[in-house]
Order: structure tokens, then C-alpha cells, then sequence
């Protein structure tokens, strides 16, 4: 039987709720914001889309390959505040009190264990949502894979979505990408050339190797030369934002269990960490249930010091 599947970019739901709730801690001070804000999310999306299986991705650094075809790779990024690290831990442990099960792989980005996840389960005729932001991630969005923002749970980007917000279609997403760069990631596009001029160029020549190889049917001038410029800077970005869907030492759906939460360890949970909006709503009549460990979680030691 086909099922529901969401699929959570971990990190970046924790960032994000990290800054989107303020001064929220425990009486003794520990940081709590981003642990609430990641359950407040989480349980949005659950409630919104009723998914059979769930499954939270987290970054384990990055790939080698990316790292040596663009040293400068993500470089520019600030280390991640030590109130938002100190909760990554705490945001483990609910996991596995609730259940859900979480996937961190030692030198692997989550967008491609997502990608990974995403394809094995569409192929097998899955409806597949994935929560993030990450505009890398609509090269992935088909019949079946639908990207939704963790903060607007009502929303679902399709592959008609796709193409209304960037003027593209999802199979065009990763040349678009590599026309206009990645400021984010630190990767440069070429000069000059922005989100509509790519999306012209690609609704024309249909891929980025097919503009290249046609520049001289380029209208302007100018953007003739900034293609030519910038023809292996671009060819380059293909292999850096292309997603890998086929990481190894990511686990079958086999192998991931469903969610099935420890009601009493979750219970505890919220109380240790004065979240009483979520105790309250644990229900009555505690089962035993044993917590699932997460799927290939790191040490805490492990974890933190990938940031």
C-alpha cells in the first residue's frame, strides 16, 4: 500500500526556529527556543499532512566532492550560536522519545540523504513531502516528491509551483542554479546573469549545455560574452548542486521504522525541559513502549563538532 512519507530538513528547521521564537528557557536558563520552535513545526506539518512514516535528515558535513571542485564551498558561513548548539542535543533526544527517526551521515549534506530517501520512496509509488526551505531541493520535485515550508504547513510546492516561482521547470532547476549561483552556498553563477535572465535563457536553448553551445544565438551582446565567460564556472555548478541520490550508508525504508513514540520518556521529556504546552497534550494511560533509537545517529560529541 502506497503511504505518506515526510521527510525534515533537520538543521534547517532548527535554525529556524531558533530564530523565530525568543527568550524561551528552562528555570535553571538552558536554552529551549529552538527545541520548541522544532517541535511546534514538526507537529504543524504532522497535522497538515498526516504522514504514515517520518524521517528528520541532519548535515554531517561536507562531501569531499564538493569541497574539491569549490574550496570556498559554504566558507562564508558564520559558526552556528552556541545557544542554538547547545539544543541540538536536546533536539535528539526528543526525537527518539517521540520516535521519529533521524539519519546523520559523517561528511554527507541532508539535502542529498533527502534526495536519497525522496527517490527510493517515489519510485515505489510514495506521496513524498519534504520540509525545507532549500531552493536546491525543487530539482527533486515530481509526480510524486512535494516540497512544503516547515512554517507554512498549508502550502505544497508541486512541479506547476515550481515553474510559477522560478519560471522553470524542476528538471531545469539544477542549470538555473548553476546560471545564477548560490549565494547561500557560496557559489558563484555567471556575472550578470539573475533568476529571469536564466529562466529566459533556459525556457529558450532548454538546458544550460544547449546555451552554451549557442551563444551566438543570444540576443544581447553583452550577455554573449558573460556567457562565454562564464561557461566553465557554470559547468562547475552543475556538479556542485545536483543532488546525490544514491548516498551510501543511507538506510532502506526497510530498515526505518515508523514513528511510535514512547508516551511516558515523552512525557518526562517535556516535563525535564519545562515544555508544559507539549506535557499537557500527552495523552493518558502511559504505554511501556521502548524509545526507537534513531536511524545512524553520530555521539553527541560527533554531532557538535560538525558546526
Amino acid at each position: 500500500m502506497n503511504q505518506s512519507i515526510l521527510l525534515i530538513d533537520g538543521l534547517a528547521v532548527a535554525y529556524r526556529a531558533f530564530y523565530a521564537v525568543k527568550g524561551l528557557a528552562t528555570p535553571d536558563g538552558r536554552p529551549t527556543n529552538a527545541l520548541f520552535g522544532f517541535i511546534r513545526m514538526l507537529r504543524q506539518l504532522e497535522a497538515q499532512w498526516k504522514p504514515d512514516r517520518i524521517v528528520v535528515a541532519f548535515d554531517g558535513g561536507t562531501p569531499p566532492h564538493r569541497l574539491e571542485k569549490c574550496p570556498a564551498y559554504k566558507a562564508q558561513r558564520p559558526p552556528m550560536p552556541d545557544e542554538l548548539r547547545s539544543q541540538l542535543p536536546l533536539i535528539n533526544e526528543f526525537l527518539e522519545a517521540a520516535g521519529i527517526p533521524a539519519v546523520r551521515l559523517n561528511q554527507q549534506e541532508a539535502d542529498d540523504v533527502l534526495a536519497t530517501l525522496a527517490d527510493r520512496a517515489a519510485r515505489n509509488g510514495n506521496v513524498v513531502r519534504i520540509a525545507t526551505g532549500d531552493k536546491d531541493l525543487m530539482q527533486l520535485v515530481d509526480e510524486y516528491i512535494r516540497m512544503v515550508p516547515p512554517t507554512k504547513a498549508e502550502e505544497e510546492l508541486d512541479a506547476t509551483a515550481v515553474l510559477l516561482k522560478t519560471g522553470v521547470a524542476p528538471a531545469q532547476i539544477v542549470d538555473w542554479l548553476a546560471l545564477i549561483g548560490d549565494v547561500a552556498d557560496n557559489i558563484p553563477g555567471i556575472s550578470g546573469v539573475g533568476p529571469k535572465t536564466a529562466a529566459k535563457l533556459l525556457n529558450q536553448f532548454g538546458t544550460l549545455e544547449n546555451c552554451l553551445a549557442r551563444t551566438d544565438e543570444i540576443g544581447s551582446g553583452t550577455l554573449r560574452e558573460k556567457m562565454r565567460a562564464g561557461a566553465e564556472t557554470a559547468r562547475v555548478n552543475v556538479e556542485l548542486m545536483e543532488l546525490d541520490r544514491n548516498v551510501p550508508g543511507v538506510p532502506s525504508w526497510e530498515e526505518i521504522p515508523a514513528p511510535l513514540p514512547s508516551l511516558g520518556q515523552l512525557k518526562a521529556f517535556f516535563e525535564k525541559y519545562a515544555l508544559r504546552q507539549f506535557s499537557a497534550d500527552v495523552p493518558p494511560g502511559v504505554r511501556n513502549s521502548s524509545p526507537l533509537k534513531p536511524v545512524k545517529k553520530s555521539t553527541e560529541e560527533e554531532q557538535l563538532s560538525l558546526f
